[in-house]
């Protein structure tokens, strides 16, 4: 079966101005240009476009698809066995949101009584949840099973003002670190309130504290470059700079 934009874009639900788009970029290209000058997709061409809707689905960037599935190693198969699990991870973390959500209608219409931690369970689920996806592999590898089934267990059972404490830590991290950079001294005294505010954000979640578990996670900041990504954004080379700050901070200058 062979379709043209117009068909495809039909069937698949993806709009003709975005195939064209695919095409453009050299993420899908078509089959072939047919002698009126239309493109044609093949069934090749149709399953990878599902594999580009799955990778969309669960919010991957159009140029991380695009390195995933030029890789030579690329396995189809395998790509959608690894989209079966994604989304049922993403399931279970919408289900648990849902169920927050009608304990609290009922809640508030007096149907039944919510203590102040359910009102939160969902959302710690799904940060669980969003964590081991992205990081879990790598955080086990380094700190062992026991100490993260540990440490997202304490994560579970934060008080609703532990929580908001450490959302609020959080975000006053991502507003430090820019400020800090800018002193271009990890030693500063700005940026020594960043690595120390990190120390205090890491102790709602880690059942103890070491000096050297804090350096390992820094390094691994640096060395890992979806940790590097996530501090990068707030300001440039923030995580390296957030690794030095720390390193500092323990005595591991």
């Amino acid at each position: 079966m062979e379709y043209t934009v117009s068909k495809l874009a039909k069937i698949s639900g993806v709009s003709n101005r975005t195939l064209r788009y695919y095409d453009q970029i050299g993420l899908l290209k078509p089959a072939r240009i047919n002698e009126s000058g239309y493109r044609i997709y093949g069934q090749q061409e149709v399953d990878l476009l599902q594999q580009i809707v799955f990778y969309r689905e669960l919010d991957v960037s159009i140029d991380e698809i695009k390195e995933i599935i030029e890789q030579p190693s690329f396995d189809q198969t395998q790509a959608l066995e690894n989209h079966f699990y994604n989304l049922k991870q993403k399931r279970a973390r919408l289900d648990q949101i849902i169920q927050t959500v009608e304990k609290t209608i009922a809640s508030k219409k007096g149907e039944v009584i919510m203590q102040d931690k359910e009102k939160f369970e969902g959302f710690k689920a799904q940060k669980i949840q969003e964590n081991e996806s992205e990081y879990g592999d790598e955080m086990r590898s380094s700190y062992g099973d026991e100490t993260i089934d540990q440490s997202n267990q304490k994560f579970s059972n934060m008080t609703e003002a532990e929580y908001k404490n450490w959302l609020e830590l959080e975000e006053e991290i991502k507003n430090l670190l820019p400020e800090a950079c800018e002193t271009g001294d990890p030693a500063s005294e700005l940026a020594q309130e960043l690595a120390e505010k990190h120390k205090h954000w890491l102790m709602y979640t880690w059942t103890n504290y070491s000096k050297a578990a804090h350096a390992g996670l820094a390094e691994m900041y640096v060395a890992d470059e979806r940790f590097s990504a996530y501090y990068d954004k707030h300001a440039k080379g923030g995580a390296q700079f957030l690794r030095d700050a720390i390193l500092i901070y323990v005595g591991q200058d």
